[in-house]
Formats: C-alpha cells, structure tokens, sequence
C-alpha cells in the first residue's frame, strides 16, 4: 500500500527536474562553462530567505519558461546567494566563495544585483530587479552583450 502513495508522489514532482534550471554549483565551474561554450555569465548576488525583490526576481524572471528556455542555449548561470536565516546557511566553502565574489562584483552590497560578465570575467553591464516581463528582461541582458 505505501508504494502506491509513494508511485503519485514521484510522478507529480518528476517533471520539475526536466525543466529545473542549470545554475552552476560554484563560480569556477560557471567560468570554465563560459569559456567553453563561449557563454556570458549571469551572476546573481541573492538573499533567498529575506531579500524580497531577490524572492521576486527569482519567481518573475528566473523561473519563467521563458528565461529558463533562453538561458539554456545563451547564458551560464551562477547565483552568489547570501542567506540569513540557520536553516539554509551554506557550506563554509561557497559562503567563502560567494564572499569574495561580493567583495569583487558588489563591494556596496545591493540585493539583488544581477552582474552580466564576459569570460575574462570583465563586467559587461549590471542590473537589479525591474519589474518586467521575462522577454523584456532577457532584451535588457542581452543589451549588455551586444
């Protein structure tokens, strides 16, 4: 009987790993993806727990399909997020990481701050939250780029 409920279960949540997005588990993976696929990064500085317009951008732009389809063939994705609360700390390795990355691309410490880099790491442009349409925020990204 307790296979039967777990048979839905796996059945319901399949289907958001086959769109989940392809957000690099660290930087350096991000950069040596940029450069091998001659790929901009999209590094995003994020307070998931408590940055609202970081909550925001996360469910209006990231998580469109729109964004996710694009990004997949246009951008490698990195997010340098900085939680608050004890339940989601990060391991003592990225929390360092995404540290020096703060101190490098937002000394000032804006949240969220979306920094578009080449693969030298130069900053091509950077942006926050708009309240915009997915497309309309892929335009302003890749106006960065051109």
């Amino acid at each position: 009987m307790k296979m039967i409920k777990r048979i839905p279960l796996t059945v319901l949540f399949f289907p958001i790993f086959l769109v989940a997005q392809n957000w690099e588990t660290s930087y350096n993976n991000a950069l040596i993806k940029s450069k091998e696929e001659n790929k901009p990064i999209i590094l995003v500085f994020a307070g998931s727990d408590w940055c609202a317009p970081c909550i925001l951008l996360d469910n209006q732009i990231w998580q469109s399909e729109e964004f996710k389809n694009f990004s997949k063939e246009n951008y490698v994705l990195y997010k340098a997020d900085f939680p608050r609360k004890k339940a989601n700390k990060l391991k003592t390795d990225l929390a360092l990481q995404n540290g020096e990355l703060a101190k490098r691309y937002n000394p000032k410490g804006y949240f969220p701050l979306v920094v578009v880099l080449n693969q030298d790491e130069s900053i091509l442009g950077t942006t926050g939250y708009k309240r915009k349409e997915p497309k309309a925020y892929i335009r302003l990204l890749n106006s960065f780029i051109e």
